[in-house]
C-alpha cells in the first residue's frame, strides 16, 4: 500500500478568500475574507502544523462600530506584537480604507487601533506588510487611478509606501504596477466616480525576494471570472521602480475550466522543509466558494514557476522539492 503523504486542492472546502498564511513558531495561521463567524468576529482563522490539515478557530478580528464589510487581512509580527492590516467599509460612512488592528498573540483576537492608514484616499484595499532584510517595513496596497498614462489603464493598481512605524505610513506612495493589458479587465463601461470607464484591476500584492531582487506578485482581472490570475513585476529595491518581465502577457497562475476558476490573491509561506509555497484561493467549478489552495513555487533562474493550480493528488509540500 502506498503511504506517501499527498494532498489534493482545495485543502479546505469552505469559503476562505484572500488567504494569508503566517508562520510563527512552527505553526501556520491562515486568515481570510469570509462571512462573519459564529463567535461574532470578522475574518476566518485556521491553524495547521503542515499546511494540509487545517482546524477552524472562529474569527480573528473584533468588529469595528459601523463596519459592514471587511477584506483581505494580513498579519505582521514586530517586537512581539501582531499587527493585522485590512480594509473595512462603512466606518464613518467611508468606502474601503486601510486600518490596523493589534493582538498579543497570532490567533488574536485582534482589536482595531482606531488608526486609518490612508485617510485622504477614498478607496484603499489589500494591504501587504513587508519587512526588508535591513529591517525596514513597507506596506504595499491597492488604490484607484482615474487617468490613462502611457500604456497604463484606468482602474485599480498597486502602490508601496514605507511604514515610519507599524501604525503610520510615510506618506510618499510609489507606483508598483498599474493595469496595462487586456487580460486585466474587470468590467467594461463601468460607472465609477460619476463617469464611465473600461475598468481594469490589479490587486493582492505579495512580495518574494530571489537572488537579491524583489518580486511583487499580483492578481489581475475580475475576481468572479476566468480571466483572474497571478502575474509579477521585479525591482532592485522595495520602493521600485518595478519592471515587467520579458514574457508573453497573461497570468502564470490561471483558471483551469471545469476545475478551478479565478485562482489568485495569493500569499507565500515556507513548508516544513524550507521549500516555498504559494497560498491562494480559487473558485470551484460550480462557483460556490473561493477555497483555500496551496502549490509549489520554484525558480528557473530569474523566473518564478508556479506549479498550479493543481486539482489532483500532489506530494506533500515537504516531499515535493
Amino acid at each position: 500500500m502506498n503511504t506517501t503523504p499527498t494532498y489534493t486542492n482545495p485543502v479546505y472546502s469552505g469559503y476562505f478568500a484572500d488567504p494569508f498564511v503566517l508562520l510563527h513558531e512552527g505553526r501556520y495561521y491562515a486568515f481570510a475574507t469570509a462571512p462573519a463567524q459564529a463567535d461574532g468576529r470578522e475574518f476566518a482563522l485556521m491553524i495547521s502544523d503542515d499546511l494540509i490539515h487545517w482546524t477552524p478557530q472562529g474569527g480573528a478580528l473584533e468588529p469595528v462600530p459601523g463596519g459592514v464589510q471587511y477584506w483581505a487581512p494580513e498579519v505582521a509580527c514586530h517586537d512581539g506584537i501582531f499587527y493585522m492590516y485590512y480594509s473595512a467599509q462603512g466606518i464613518e460612512g467611508r468606502d474601503h480604507q486601510l486600518r490596523v488592528a493589534l493582538s498579543a498573540q497570532p490567533e488574536g483576537p485582534y482589536r482595531d487601533s482606531g488608526r486609518v492608514l490612508t485617510p485622504n484616499d477614498p478607496f484603499t484595499i489589500d494591504a501587504h506588510p513587508f519587512c526588508a532584510p535591513d529591517g525596514t517595513w513597507y506596506l504595499f496596497y491597492s488604490r484607484n487611478f482615474l487617468t490613462s498614462d502611457g500604456d497604463f489603464r484606468v482602474g485599480t493598481g498597486i502602490v508601496v509606501d514605507r511604514l515610519s512605524d507599524m501604525l503610520t505610513l510615510a506618506g510618499d506612495p510609489q507606483v508598483v504596477i498599474r493595469p496595462h493589458a487586456d487580460w486585466q479587465i474587470f468590467e467594461p463601461q463601468r460607472p465609477m466616480y460619476g463617469a464611465i470607464y473600461d475598468w481594469h484591476t490589479i490587486e493582492g500584492a505579495a512580495l518574494r525576494i530571489h537572488d537579491g531582487k524583489y518580486y511583487c506578485f499580483y492578481s489581475g482581472g475580475a475576481w468572479e471570472r476566468e480571466n483572474y490570475g497571478v502575474a509579477y513585476v521585479v525591482a532592485d529595491h522595495p520602493l521600485g521602480p518595478y519592471q515587467r518581465p520579458d514574457i508573453p502577457p497573461g497570468p502564470l497562475l490561471k483558471s483551469v475550466p471545469g476545475h478551478v476558476i479565478g485562482p489568485g490573491h495569493n500569499s507565500f509561506t515556507t513548508a516544513p522543509d524550507g521549500s516555498e509555497m504559494i497560498v491562494y484561493h480559487g473558485w470551484d467549478a460550480a462557483m460556490s466558494a473561493r477555497q483555500l489552495r496551496i502549490d509549489r513555487l520554484t525558480w528557473d533562474g530569474v523566473r518564478p514557476v508556479l506549479h498550479g493550480p493543481t486539482f489532483t493528488p500532489q506530494l506533500a509540500p515537504w516531499l515535493a522539492r
